[in-house]
Protein backbone atom coordinates (compact mmCIF):
# COMPACT_ATOMS: atom_id res chain seq x y z
CA UNK A 1 0.00 0.00 0.00
CA UNK A 2 1.39 3.39 -1.03
CA UNK A 3 2.24 5.90 1.66
CA UNK A 4 -0.16 8.81 2.06
CA UNK A 5 2.05 11.89 2.09
CA UNK A 6 1.22 14.88 4.25
CA UNK A 7 1.71 18.43 3.03
CA UNK A 8 1.96 21.12 5.70
CA UNK A 9 0.38 24.35 4.54
CA UNK A 10 1.70 27.45 6.29
CA UNK A 11 -0.31 30.60 5.59
CA UNK A 12 -2.23 33.48 7.07
CA UNK A 13 -5.18 33.35 9.42
CA UNK A 14 -6.37 36.41 7.46
CA UNK A 15 -7.35 36.47 3.80
CA UNK A 16 -5.20 39.45 2.88
CA UNK A 17 -6.03 42.36 0.61
CA UNK A 18 -5.85 40.66 -2.78
CA UNK A 19 -8.57 38.15 -3.76
CA UNK A 20 -5.79 36.21 -5.51
CA UNK A 21 -4.48 34.98 -2.14
CA UNK A 22 -7.66 33.11 -1.20
CA UNK A 23 -8.21 31.90 -4.77
CA UNK A 24 -4.73 30.35 -4.83
CA UNK A 25 -5.16 28.92 -1.34
CA UNK A 26 -8.30 27.12 -2.53
CA UNK A 27 -6.50 25.82 -5.62
CA UNK A 28 -3.63 24.59 -3.47
CA UNK A 29 -5.93 22.72 -1.08
CA UNK A 30 -7.79 21.12 -3.95
CA UNK A 31 -4.53 20.13 -5.66
CA UNK A 32 -3.23 18.49 -2.48
CA UNK A 33 -6.42 16.43 -2.16
CA UNK A 34 -6.39 15.46 -5.85
CA UNK A 35 -2.84 14.14 -5.42
CA UNK A 36 -4.09 11.85 -2.65
CA UNK A 37 -2.16 13.67 0.08
CA UNK A 38 -3.27 14.85 3.51
CA UNK A 39 -3.30 18.59 4.17
CA UNK A 40 -1.88 19.57 7.57
CA UNK A 41 -2.59 23.11 8.79
CA UNK A 42 -3.08 25.37 11.81
CA UNK A 43 -6.60 24.19 12.57
CA UNK A 44 -8.59 27.41 12.28
CA UNK A 45 -11.72 28.33 10.34
CA UNK A 46 -10.49 31.73 9.13
CA UNK A 47 -8.35 33.27 6.41
CA UNK A 48 -6.18 31.40 3.95
CA UNK A 49 -5.94 28.52 6.44
CA UNK A 50 -9.64 27.81 6.12
CA UNK A 51 -9.69 28.42 2.36
CA UNK A 52 -7.04 25.77 1.70
CA UNK A 53 -8.38 23.26 4.23
CA UNK A 54 -12.00 23.56 3.11
CA UNK A 55 -10.99 23.13 -0.53
CA UNK A 56 -9.12 19.94 0.37
CA UNK A 57 -12.08 18.62 2.34
CA UNK A 58 -14.52 19.51 -0.44
CA UNK A 59 -12.30 17.61 -2.87
CA UNK A 60 -12.47 14.53 -0.63
CA UNK A 61 -9.01 14.78 0.89
CA UNK A 62 -8.00 14.17 4.51
CA UNK A 63 -7.16 17.22 6.63
CA UNK A 64 -5.42 17.49 10.00
CA UNK A 65 -5.72 20.73 11.92
CA UNK A 66 -3.61 21.54 14.99
CA UNK A 67 -4.65 24.44 17.19
CA UNK A 68 -3.98 25.67 20.73
CA UNK A 69 -7.10 25.67 22.90
CA UNK A 70 -6.86 29.41 23.58
CA UNK A 71 -6.95 30.14 19.83
CA UNK A 72 -10.27 28.39 19.20
CA UNK A 73 -12.30 31.43 20.29
CA UNK A 74 -10.34 33.54 17.77
CA UNK A 75 -9.97 31.19 14.83
CA UNK A 76 -12.75 28.62 15.25
CA UNK A 77 -12.57 25.01 14.10
CA UNK A 78 -13.47 23.18 10.90
CA UNK A 79 -16.02 20.59 11.97
CA UNK A 80 -15.23 18.18 9.11
CA UNK A 81 -11.47 18.12 9.72
CA UNK A 82 -9.58 15.94 12.16
CA UNK A 83 -8.36 18.34 14.84
CA UNK A 84 -5.77 18.10 17.58
CA UNK A 85 -6.12 20.63 20.37
CA UNK A 86 -2.87 21.52 22.11
CA UNK A 87 -1.85 23.92 24.86
CA UNK A 88 0.82 26.16 23.31
CA UNK A 89 1.83 27.76 20.02
CA UNK A 90 5.17 25.95 20.20
CA UNK A 91 3.54 22.54 20.52
CA UNK A 92 1.24 23.41 17.61
CA UNK A 93 4.19 24.27 15.38
CA UNK A 94 6.19 21.21 16.42
CA UNK A 95 3.28 18.90 15.63
CA UNK A 96 2.62 20.62 12.29
CA UNK A 97 6.25 20.10 11.32
CA UNK A 98 6.43 16.53 12.61
CA UNK A 99 3.20 15.51 10.85
CA UNK A 100 4.26 16.98 7.49
CA UNK A 101 6.48 15.34 4.88
CA UNK A 102 6.83 18.56 2.87
CA UNK A 103 5.66 22.14 3.11
CA UNK A 104 3.74 24.57 0.93
CA UNK A 105 4.14 28.20 1.98
CA UNK A 106 1.32 30.59 1.06
CA UNK A 107 1.14 34.31 1.88
CA UNK A 108 0.94 35.05 5.59
CA UNK A 109 2.21 37.19 8.44
CA UNK A 110 4.58 36.87 11.37
CA UNK A 111 3.28 33.44 12.41
CA UNK A 112 3.92 32.12 8.91
CA UNK A 113 7.39 33.67 8.92
CA UNK A 114 8.18 31.91 12.20
CA UNK A 115 7.12 28.57 10.72
CA UNK A 116 9.15 29.18 7.56
CA UNK A 117 12.37 29.89 9.37
CA UNK A 118 11.92 26.98 11.77
CA UNK A 119 11.48 24.52 8.87
CA UNK A 120 14.34 25.97 6.83
CA UNK A 121 16.63 25.97 9.87
CA UNK A 122 15.83 22.33 10.65
CA UNK A 123 16.57 21.39 7.04
CA UNK A 124 19.82 23.36 7.05
CA UNK A 125 21.00 21.76 10.32
CA UNK A 126 20.23 18.28 9.03
CA UNK A 127 17.54 17.62 11.60
CA UNK A 128 15.15 16.78 8.77
CA UNK A 129 15.14 16.66 4.99
CA UNK A 130 11.72 17.87 3.89
CA UNK A 131 11.00 19.77 0.67
CA UNK A 132 9.69 23.33 0.89
CA UNK A 133 7.80 25.17 -1.84
CA UNK A 134 6.80 28.82 -1.74
CA UNK A 135 3.61 29.75 -3.57
CA UNK A 136 4.71 33.20 -4.65
CA UNK A 137 1.35 34.80 -5.46
CA UNK A 138 1.89 38.10 -7.30
CA UNK A 139 5.47 38.25 -6.01
CA UNK A 140 4.38 38.23 -2.37
CA UNK A 141 7.55 36.51 -1.14
CA UNK A 142 10.03 38.48 -3.28
CA UNK A 143 11.08 40.78 -0.38
CA UNK A 144 11.85 37.71 1.77
CA UNK A 145 14.00 36.20 -0.97
CA UNK A 146 15.85 39.50 -1.33
CA UNK A 147 16.54 39.52 2.41
CA UNK A 148 17.75 35.93 2.33
CA UNK A 149 20.13 36.73 -0.55
CA UNK A 150 21.42 39.65 1.52
CA UNK A 151 22.15 37.38 4.50
CA UNK A 152 24.09 35.07 2.17
CA UNK A 153 26.00 37.92 0.54
CA UNK A 154 26.98 39.31 3.95
CA UNK A 155 28.16 35.95 5.24
CA UNK A 156 25.47 35.35 7.84
CA UNK A 157 23.78 32.50 5.97
CA UNK A 158 25.82 29.82 4.20
CA UNK A 159 25.77 29.90 0.42
CA UNK A 160 23.25 27.41 -0.92
CA UNK A 161 20.67 28.07 1.79
CA UNK A 162 17.97 27.61 -0.84
CA UNK A 163 18.77 23.91 -1.27
CA UNK A 164 15.51 22.00 -1.30
CA UNK A 165 13.41 25.15 -1.80
CA UNK A 166 11.14 25.76 -4.77
CA UNK A 167 9.51 29.04 -5.76
CA UNK A 168 6.39 28.64 -7.88
CA UNK A 169 3.53 30.96 -8.84
CA UNK A 170 1.09 28.19 -9.78
CA UNK A 171 -0.39 26.11 -6.92
CA UNK A 172 -0.89 22.97 -9.00
CA UNK A 173 2.73 23.01 -10.18
CA UNK A 174 3.98 23.64 -6.65
CA UNK A 175 2.01 20.67 -5.30
CA UNK A 176 3.12 18.47 -8.19
CA UNK A 177 6.79 19.28 -7.55
CA UNK A 178 6.37 18.58 -3.82
CA UNK A 179 4.75 15.23 -4.52
CA UNK A 180 7.40 14.31 -7.10
CA UNK A 181 10.16 15.04 -4.58
CA UNK A 182 8.43 12.95 -1.92
CA UNK A 183 7.73 10.05 -4.29
CA UNK A 184 11.41 9.99 -5.31
CA UNK A 185 12.20 9.59 -1.62
CA UNK A 186 14.86 12.25 -1.79
CA UNK A 187 13.19 14.86 0.36
CA UNK A 188 14.26 17.57 -2.03
CA UNK A 189 13.75 18.86 -5.54
CA UNK A 190 15.83 17.88 -8.54
CA UNK A 191 18.35 20.54 -9.54
CA UNK A 192 16.32 21.89 -12.44
CA UNK A 193 13.42 22.66 -10.11
CA UNK A 194 15.42 24.58 -7.50
CA UNK A 195 15.19 28.34 -7.50
CA UNK A 196 17.86 30.31 -5.69
CA UNK A 197 16.73 33.11 -3.41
Amino acid sequence: MAKIWSIGVFCGSASGVSPAYAANARKAGEAIARKGARLVYGGGDVGLMAASAMAALDAGGPVLGVIPEFMISREGLLEKAETRIVTTMSSRKNILIAESDGFLILPGGVGTLEEIFDVLSRNRLGLQKKPVAFLNVDGFWDPLFKLMRKTEDEGFTPQGFSEGVLVESDPEKAVRHLMDALNRGEGEFVSSEKVNF
